[in-house]
């Protein structure tokens, strides 16, 4: 059981603070992996996730980048951090949280893409101009500013 779950058991669905970070990957072709996650409803998303104790927000964006993908990612670039009323989430469960979001950019990454089953539907790589509309909402937000600020146009090949 993990920290949250633990915490879960103590407060019960009460509304908690929880950090996390999510990590935009681009490839050398300059497209961005998404995650078409099982929740919400099929909806597109950023590689991330919770910080469990003892962990780095940079720790905890490389570990989700593993456990969701099977890659790695050496450099993290802050894109932004994210909090506020606008954060909050009341799950399915009834669990209530604000989450305070670290968003990195990686460009680059290493190993084989092999999905986790239990969150992930597919993943894909998407041109900046050609992204799914059924992006979750607070990850739309983020991908807006990184391209906005962050985003250096790659040459697009085989299009």
């Amino acid at each position: 059981m993990g920290y949250i779950e633990e915490l879960r058991e103590i407060v019960g669905h009460r509304p908690l603070i929880f950090v996390g970070s999510v990590t935009v990957i681009v490839d050398d072709m300059g497209r961005l992996l998404l995650q078409q996650r099982k929740f919400p409803n099929g909806a597109w998303g950023i590689t991330g996730g919770l910080m469990e104790l003892g962990e780095s927000t940079e720790d905890v964006a490389r570990r989700e980048i593993y456990e969701e993908t099977g890659l790695s990612v050496d450099k993290l670039d802050l894109i932004n951090v994210y909090s506020g009323p606008q954060n909050y989430i009341k799950a399915e469960n009834g669990d209530e949280f604000y989450v305070v979001t670290v968003a990195y950019f990686s460009e680059g990454y290493k190993g084989e893409l092999n999905i986790d089953k239990s969150e992930s539907i597919k993943f894909d790589f998407f041109y900046p101009d050609d992204l799914p509309s059924n992006i979750v909402k607070s990850h739309r937000v983020i991908l807006d500013e990184f391209l906005t600020k962050h985003y250096r146009n790659k040459k697009q090949v085989n299009r």
